[in-house]
């Protein structure tokens, strides 16, 4: 050792703290922007005509001082963005779709200090997103019971505009001003992607709790099990309801019902005619009707049929018609003043809901529920538009688009 130049020591120790002093700032570039360096422009998957994305690539705008930029994470499918891909029914092409996202904070604007519940946000923080109440500024957390989302603007369902980065099937989301953000760190990024969805049920159960019918040892029966029914069904379960029967006429999926916490079910397939279904529905509960029923399909023929489910007195909550899918028959003698049916609407939630939502997964998780499992099939984003056909075709449950 004592041959070791003395000159040679110097020079390795300088190339030593001048090493550590780059791996430093690199850091703190790092911990900065949240993954790494912010690039100059974002990939957005733009629908550019009826069933056609096309990943289109936009500068990265300046963050305005209310504004937060985010890191596309995730982002889930939904039957609405569906119903664009197909149909584009609210007339928004060219468009940024993707409204069941979230991602990491990279950057964002000096009077950015809270959240929509005032949990604090920092750069790196997990968030979503729920509604813009551009032109009601005042609505707080706090009285948000006389509202649901229909009254305001969503990220995901905005027309096209000079920023671009509007929805979550994109590289990077900007979240402006006015905007509600929650920091959901402390969740895992599929219960994430869950959040939208299971937000609906959240605020469809709340609705059917006012009905005063909806109690713990209520036979209840969830028609239809695409992710809103069976995420219902975990819902129901997560409150202690046990007696719950499903209808679907998927197998698959009326296992997979099982396992989020109905006790039996139901499959149309094998039944002739309404009066054969019903009569399976009251075998299932072991002789009796329903005390209440969620009706989740979005098909008229299964709003006709859920009453002939529900017992005299009993309840019903629709929430399968998120647009206008057509016209139901029913007898309104025979289906509900008669019966005295107490029926309640629901389309999609308020921002209260939301903040709820975060503890029911929690729950959910708690108790076993393969919330997880919901999400079937993952995409990267330029896969987009195999993702919609793989949805379309009805090959999984929820398919999530993720940029790894």
């Amino acid at each position: 050792m004592g041959n070791i130049n003395t000159v040679d020591v110097e020079a390795v120790v300088k190339q030593v703290l001048a090493s550590m002093m780059d791996g430093g700032a690199a850091k703190e570039s790092s911990v900065a922007s949240g993954q790494g360096r912010i690039p100059e422009t974002a990939r957005v998957a733009m629908l550019t005509a009826l069933e056609k994305y096309e990943v289109k690539e936009f500068p990265i705008p300046e963050v305005g001082d209310g504004d937060i930029l985010v890191k596309v994470e995730g982002c889930g499918i939904c039957g609405t963005d569906a119903h664009e891909f197909k149909k584009d029914p609210f007339g928004l092409i060219p468009v940024a779709l993707g409204h069941e996202g979230t991602g990491e904070i990279v950057k964002m604007g000096k009077k950015v200090k809270k959240d929509s519940a005032g949990k604090p946000l920092n750069i790196g923080d997990k968030v979503v997103t729920c509604m813009i109440f551009k032109d009601n500024p005042d609505i707080t957390m706090f009285d948000l019971n006389k509202q649901n989302v229909g009254g305001a603007d969503v990220y995901g369902l905005l027309p096209d505009d000079d920023i671009h980065l509007n929805g979550w099937f994109s590289d990077y989301i900007l979240i402006r001003e006015g905007s509600t953000v929650f920091n959901v760190s402390d969740l895992d990024l599929k219960s994430r992607i869950l959040i939208e969805p299971c937000a609906v049920l959240i605020h469809a159960v709340e609705r059917a709790k006012s009905t005063g019918i909806l109690r713990f040892n209520s036979r209840v029966a969830v028609q239809g099990c695409g992710p809103i029914g069976l995420i219902c069904i975990a819902v129901l379960r997560t409150m202690g309801i046990e007696n719950i029967v499903a209808v679907d006429g998927e197998q698959q999926r009326l296992d997979f019902a099982k396992e989020m916490g109905a006790g039996k079910s139901v499959n149309f397939k094998e039944h002739k005619g309404i009066e054969a279904l019903a009569k399976a529905v009251e075998d299932a509960f072991g002789g009796y009707p329903a005390d209440f029923a969620f009706q989740c399909t979005g098909a008229p023929a299964g709003h006709s049929n859920i009453y002939k489910f529900i017992r005299n007195g009993g309840g019903l909550c629709e929430l399968g018609f998120f647009i206008n899918n057509g016209d139901a028959t029913i007898n309104p003698h025979l289906d509900i003043c008669s019966k005295e049916l107490t029926i309640v609407g629901s389309w999609v939630y308020t921002l209260r809901d939301y903040a709820t939502t975060f503890d029911f997964l929690k729950r959910a998780k708690g108790i076993g529920l393969p919330m997880d499992k919901l999400i079937t099939h993952e995409f990267p984003l330029e896969q987009i538009n195999e993702a919609h056909r793989t949805n379309l075709k009805m090959e999984g449950l929820k398919i999530a688009i993720v940029n790894r």
